[in-house]
């Protein structure tokens, strides 16, 4: 069963099972059909998302265990809902006394028959593996360490004894273990096993084993036999070894169920044509609707004044391309070091296994490995050892590339390497597993450093426009027109008319309303550049000019928080941005009195409750809410009839302020109505949510796989500004864009749109009573009672049995 829509909720202590069954009735009355659920198996005790997952075999106790979710499957079938569930196949936490598997592998070392489970390179570590969870040094952390039994502890952390060895002096114990402990800063560069992204705790899974597939699948796959669960979405599959194959795999195993992935697509990078899957997660969708309500004009002026502003320079952000180049030499040179160290270990052995590649220097190789990843234009090429290779997976490592990479060596026959390194990526030299092995590490270490450094590194750098720093997002680009909107909708309802479309996740930095309103600016840069550079904002120092100005961003896009709220929240927000650029401190490089500085300048300025720059800020958001207005409303309307199935964030049915996790996986909470019902007709987002979301619903012939997109053209002096396209000729789309820009022109001044006409009239859902004929309407009534239209036509009779 495709769903018609799916409504997301974060699952967790403060939100399990039984809260989440008491939200049914009031998420059916919206219109969706299915629940879209946070991962449920069993995880680090109190995570707040789930993703740590250390048992694949039981559905998490903390949400109820697996009766609880029985019971919210039957209880959402009650109401004619289903369940959609995110796992999260390429890793698990790496918490030994938790992960049962894990902890095997530590006792037992490579003879356990869970060793094939990890990506453990037990020759680099001298046959054990790094686990880097000490505070300091092992020397200075000896007295912290005891021998209990069979288990060796370190505070609440718990590591299994080798069998034999729990008597032995505490040096000689250490040294006797299959694994050894050390240094948390020593991941960096030391560790020896494949990881999420950066992250040690998260230890990667090979689930390209059939036998690991089978144990880490099995529940999930007993609850879509006994129909518990309707569809999935795949976290990470970028991680994965070798996706096609794995979903091909999943895709057979669930019967063809309904199945998006959270692939982020670079630029016009298509998803690979194979996949056995319906579509992505929606992040392509994201960025194109978010593009349609960016002036590309005002942007490029936005950048200069920014340019001016801060004067970034170097890693500061002044230029997209540079900014991103730069932070991934930064990322793969320092926090990913171990896995390029992997990489040279490979190419090393693969070039001295064959005598014509032999006598390419290791720091040639790791040169080359080095200067082609941060060359990588998309996340990760997708090619196996001895495969054909496509042409598209050719062009994830071009010619130019090469011809750059080439260009970083003095000595032409050492730039040979290069070549060498570019063949073994997409899987045509050598032989063996160290070919495969390097050709999906090269794949998953591409992905990563992808991840770190755009979406954590240089989106924190280069902030002329935060609201388009979102995940698959393009902040040197970021205006997306409606020519190519329309073309991009046109493929997704001929190649992917099931694919998931998102405007709000777990994940986005900022909420679709808090983007909304900022992208507002790109249509006043010199009206936002003279407040910013006013006396009001400028007086509350800031530590460094790039952080005014997207705190300021930041606090504008939330400007309709409470006072007391924003200050909570925004404080955390731009602590957690400045680490994550890494250019004044960082997560494991802190510089506290930095740090300090930003606290003291949020406090004093973006988050005052009070005060000359609350005052000028509040002033200056009042006068533009109509345009944020427009946009948040077109956004929400354009996702919510376009092609694929909507996903909606909690809460986003309603204005929904949010920014980074954590702040946007706080437990949801259904909102009241006036009366105690389920009535959602008082708010303006939430009448326009619920008449799309119900309209899919009852005719769902229209949206989905047999359903047509046809975009509609304005005819008139504002034409550009009016968004339009009409679906199976039957419900027809309309919104404002840039809309501060067509009030600056002077309206739409006889504009029209001409509706596709049959006879029957066109019912506008948002206001009850209003029709229009079939033909050329003026925009200006149109949109006489707000910025977007949700038109439909009556149902024929001779198709009244669909409605």
């Amino acid at each position: 069963m495709t769903p018609t829509a799916t409504y997301r909720l974060q699952l967790q202590p403060d939100f399990p099972f039984s809260a989440a069954g008491l939200a049914v009735p009031y998420l059916a009355a919206l219109g969706v059909s299915h629940l879209h659920l946070s991962p449920v198996l069993e995880a680090v005790p109190g995570s707040s998302h789930g993703y740590d997952v250390v048992d694949h075999s039981r559905v998490r106790a903390e949400l109820g265990g697996e009766d609880g979710l029985r019971q919210l499957a039957d209880t959402a079938r009650g109401h004619g809902l289903g369940l959609v569930l995110d796992i999260v196949p390429n890793h698990m936490a790496a918490v030994p006394r938790h992960n049962r598997a894990l902890w095997e592998v530590l006792r037992e070392g490579p003879g356990s028959p869970y060793a094939r489970w990890f990506d453990i390179d037990w020759a680099a570590g001298g046959g054990r593996v790094l686990l880097p969870v000490l505070a300091g040094r092992v020397g200075d952390e000896l007295e912290r360490l005891r021998a209990d039994g069979e288990v060796l502890r370190y505070g609440e952390q718990e590591f299994p004894l080798r069998a034999g060895t729990g008597g032995l002096p505490l040096a000689e114990l250490l040294d006797a273990q299959h694994y050894r402990l050390g240094w948390w800063r020593l991941a960096r560069t030391e560790l020896n096993y494949r990881r999420f992204f950066t992250i040690s705790d998260l230890i990667g899974l090979r689930v390209e084993d059939p036998e690991v597939f089978a144990a880490t699948h099995g529940k999930i796959l007993e609850l879509v036999r006994d129909g518990v669960v309707d569809g999935l979405r795949i976290d990470h599959p970028d991680g994965l070894a070798d996706p096609a194959a794995y979903l091909e795999r999943l895709g057979e195993a669930t019967g063809g169920r309904w199945t998006v992935v959270e692939k982020i697509l670079t630029g016009a990078e298509p998803l690979p044509a194979g996949w056995a899957v319906a579509g992505t997660t929606g992040y392509d969708a994201l960025r194109r609707i978010d593009g349609l309500f960016i002036d590309p004009v005002g942007v490029a002026e936005l950048l200069g004044r920014y340019q001016e502003f801060a004067s970034p320079a170097g890693d500061r952000g002044g230029h997209w391309a540079t900014t991103v180049r730069r932070a991934a030499y930064r990322v793969v040179t320092h926090e990913l070091a171990a896995e390029t160290a992997v990489l040279t270990r490979l190419a090393v052995r693969i070039c001295a296994e064959d005598p014509a590649l032999r006598d390419h220097a290791p720091w040639a190789l790791r040169t080359a490995v080095t200067e082609l990843l941060v060359r990588v234009p998309v996340y990760r090429p997708y090619v196996t050892a001895g495969g054909a290779c496509s042409r598209e997976a050719e062009a994830t490592l071009p010619d130019a590339a090469v011809r750059e990479a080439r260009a970083v060596f003095a000595v032409p026959e050492e730039a040979s390497a290069v070549d060498v390194v570019r063949e073994l990526a997409l899987g045509r030299l050598g032989d063996g597993p160290d070919r495969a092995a390097f050709c999906a590490r090269f794949a998953q270490t591409a992905s990563a450093l992808r991840a770190k450094s755009v979406e954590d590194t240089a989106f924190y750098r280069y902030v002329p426009l935060i609201s388009a720093t979102e995940v698959g997002g393009d902040p040197g680009a970021p205006a997306v027109a409606p020519d190519e909107f329309h073309a991009f909708c046109t493929r997704l309802a001929r190649d992917w008319p099931t694919t998931g479309t998102a405007l709000t996740t777990h994940d986005t930095k900022r909420s679709a309303d808090v983007r909304a309103r900022i992208a507002v600016l790109s249509e006043c840069p010199e009206q936002w550049s003279e407040l910013l550079t006013g006396p009001a904002l400028a007086a509350p120092a800031a530590p460094d000019p790039q952080l005014a100005w997207q705190a300021w961003q930041t606090a504008f896009g939330c400007a309709g928080l409470p006072a007391d709220e924003l200050a909570g929240r925004l404080g955390p927000t731009l602590l957690k941005a400045v680490r994550e650029a890494g250019l004044f401190t960082s997560w494991t490089e802190p510089d506290p009195g930095y740090e300090q500085a930003v606290s003291d300048f949020v406090a004093a300025g973006p988050a005052a409750g009070s005060g000359p720059a609350r005052s000028a800020l509040r002033q200056f958001a009042d006068a533009l809410d109509p345009f944020a207005r427009a946009n948040a409303l077109g956004a929400a309307l354009v996702q919510l009839t376009m092609p694929g199935v909507p996903d909606l964030y909690q809460g986003t049915e309603r204005e929904y302020l949010a920014l980074v996790d954590p702040d946007n996986r706080r437990p949801f909470r259904r909102p009241p109505a006036e009366d105690g019902s389920t009535d959602v007709s008082t708010d303006e987002k939430a009448v326009l949510t619920t008449a799309a979301l119900r309209l899919r619903r009852d005719r769902p012939e229209l949206f989905g796989e047999s359903g047509t997109y046809t975009p509609l053209t304005a005819q008139g002096p504002a034409a550009a500004h009016c968004l339009a396209f009409c679906r199976s000729g039957e419900v027809v789309t309309a919104v404002t864009r840039l809309s501060l820009r067509l009030a600056g022109a002077g309206g739409w001044r006889g504009t029209e749109l001409a509706l596709p006409d049959d006879g029957r009239p066109w019912t506008d859902l948002l206001t009850p009573g209003r029709e229009f004929p079939g033909g050329r309407v003026p925009v200006g009534e149109l949109f006489a009672e707000r910025p977007v239209a949700l038109l439909s036509r009556a149902v024929r009779e001779a198709s009244a049995g669909h409605g």
